[in-house]
């Protein structure tokens, strides 16, 4: 058993605790058993804000007039609940957080994190009672501004805790995205949950989170309210600013993304059946090196090749340009000009020689810049137009019996490429040009006809004028073409 010198000894004085005290970082305000606030060290003066210790109030109920204490939440603590009361009351608190300002003011000064020591020798009543202060405001004041941004952040977020995997916060937009109510997200676990989905590693936010490192950018199918998905960008970035390491998880929403794709490929997929089915031959070229990326039946048909022939093939290997009209198409093309019903020669695989109109139009296909080429056959045509015309000049080696009018009808559908409007001479014209036509000059018209030269230049000029040319030889075929003059008939 200790003599009473050794028990004088090992017992603290006060002067032996404020030494202690003085060499703290921590503040600490020492009070005795009634309340009386007996010494506070400097650390704990400047976490109030002032500068000698009768300015704590001397007492607890002193202190208690002298500063204003707030929780977590924002709201007034009464004065049973200040952490200098529930001492004397001989609760224990290990770092409880309060906001203190002082009295009459309403904007808080400092966040502290309180938590109490008692001392006695014996075990009976305490010697020395103390309340041990860090000041969390830069703490604090970060998770305040940090919680400020994320709740005004457009981007949907949710923070994880890095412990246990529980949802600490989700932000407006976040619910809003997913239509979750906050008491069904906060501190659940984010795997039970089953939030995310359709990650091409699965594993990946989970590892990352327990390394309490970067998740980079993932697609994911996030869970909604209704227990539907959607598509997802989302990305992840460890921070320290809330009391515990967590994950910050911002979202981009792709939904609408994913929904015009599904759209698209629809439209390409009625696209492709439509040109398959389409009854004009087409294909499409690439642009870069001029091969054909597709054709459809018609022009399979058409040219006589399969597709595996025609795929990854150019026009040149296949040989289909065979003119010197089908060339410059092509060239035209390749300049980026577009063509609209070229004329043009096409040779099938078997050799035959077909003719053709041909349009093009720039497309993009898949991403790619390509041509759509179309080809209409009018080979049918040009043969029933070179066989009515063979008709006609048979007709018209004798066109002594035939009217003027349908003539006139005849050398029309002779040339039906030509735009020929129908023209009205009078009947001295048409004896002028019947005679234009016999060779015969202005004076010999003039002689013939009994007029004067003037009057036959005039003649002449109209007969030009009306019959869109420009030459004396113009007009003879125009004429001969309709069975004027003698040679004609």
């Amino acid at each position: 058993m200790a003599s009473p010198s050794q028990s004088a000894a090992l017992h603290p004085t006060l002067r032996h605790l404020e030494q202690l005290m003085a060499q703290l970082l921590d503040g600490v305000i020492l009070l005795d058993s009634t309340g009386m606030i007996l010494s506070a060290n400097s650390a704990a003066l400047q976490m109030h804000g002032i500068q000698r210790i009768e300015d704590l109030g001397g007492t607890a109920e002193g202190y208690a007039q002298r500063f204003s204490l707030y929780g977590q939440d924002h709201r007034a603590l009464k004065h049973r609940d200040y952490p200098v009361f529930r001492l004397l009351a001989g609760e224990s608190f290990p770092d409880l957080i309060v906001e203190v300002a002082p009295a009459g003011e309403t904007d808080v000064r400092w966040v502290h994190q309180v938590r109490d020591v008692v001392m006695d020798e014996d075990g009976g009543e305490p010697d020395y009672l103390a309340l041990v202060i860090s000041d969390v405001s830069a703490r604090f004041d970060a998770e305040a501004r940090f919680n400020a941004m994320f709740q005004s952040n457009p981007a949907p977020a949710i923070v994880v805790r890095q412990r246990d995997a529980r949802i600490m916060l989700a932000n407006p937009g976040f619910l809003a995205l997913t239509q979750f109510r906050p008491d069904q997200l906060v501190e659940r676990k984010l795997f039970q949950l089953n939030l995310l989905q359709g990650m091409p590693e699965p594993g990946l936010v989970r590892e990352r989170l327990e390394a309490f490192a970067v998740v980079p950018q993932t697609e994911a199918d996030l869970l909604t309210a209704d227990g539907t998905r959607r598509r997802v960008l989302f990305a992840g970035q460890p921070i320290d600013v809330t009391d515990a390491d967590a994950l910050l998880l911002t979202f981009a929403d792709l939904e609408d993304r994913r929904l015009a794709q599904v759209a698209l490929a629809d439209a390409e997929r009625h696209l492709s059946a439509v040109f398959e089915m389409a009854p004009a031959a087409m294909a499409v070229m690439q642009e870069q090196d001029h091969r054909f990326v597709r054709a459809n039946a018609a022009f399979r048909l058409l040219t006589g090749y399969d597709e595996d022939e025609i795929v990854g093939r150019t026009a040149d290997a296949l040989c289909l340009c065979i003119d010197k009209d089908c060339r410059t198409a092509f060239d035209i093309e390749t300049l980026g000009q577009g063509v609209r019903n070229r004329e043009g020669t096409l040779q099938r695989k078997d050799g035959e020689a077909l003719d053709v109109l041909l349009s093009t139009e720039r497309i993009s296909l898949e991403g790619a810049g390509c041509t759509l080429w179309l080809y209409h056959d009018v080979t049918e045509r040009r043969r029933s137009e070179q066989e009515l015309a063979s008709a006609i000049d048979a007709v018209m080696k004798d066109t002594s019996w035939l009217s003027r009018s349908i003539l006139d009808k005849l050398a029309t559908l002779r040339r039906p490429n030509e735009d020929a409007p129908s023209v009205e001479l009078s009947a001295r014209e048409r004896d002028v040009l019947d005679l234009i036509c016999d060779d015969l000059d202005d004076g010999m018209i003039a002689e013939r006809l009994g007029l004067s030269r003037n009057t036959v230049r005039n003649h002449v000029a109209r007969i030009y004028a009306k019959i869109g040319v420009n030459r004396r030889s113009g007009a003879v075929v125009w004429g001969r073409e309709r069975g004027m003059g003698s040679r004609t008939s």
